[in-house]
């Protein structure tokens, strides 16, 4: 399944470098980090929505719509989804409860 997370990663980092006018992805980069992750937001939003009308179509196109702009504000932060699967690798195993409580405090 990630292959297909990684190929998306790949055609949005190639998408940034596009013109504004003619690629979704340069258009929301041009506007800044603030402006991806009010997306990410709304989508995120959206998904829950969707969720909580018990609507399976509308959650995977909301679900999908979710991941392709995370992928498109973690880009934009550099932080490359890799990074992001190793830190799901490992927290696997470890209680959700006991992961959190290892957290710094801040």
């Amino acid at each position: 399944m990630s292959d297909t997370l990684a190929r998306l990663e790949a055609v949005i980092a190639e998408r940034r470098r596009a013109d504004p006018s003619a690629s979704y992805v340069a258009k929301l980069a041009a506007r800044g980090r603030a402006k991806i992750a009010q997306k990410l937001g709304e989508e995120a939003v959206e998904t829950v929505i969707a969720a909580m009308q018990g609507d399976p179509a509308g959650l995977t196109g909301e679900a999908a719509d979710l991941l392709f702009h995370l992928l498109v504000l973690l880009g934009d932060a550099g932080v490359p989804l890799a990074d992001v699967l190793a830190e799901l690798d490992r927290r696997e195993g470890v209680s959700g409860l006991t992961e959190k409580a290892a957290r710094p405090k801040e």
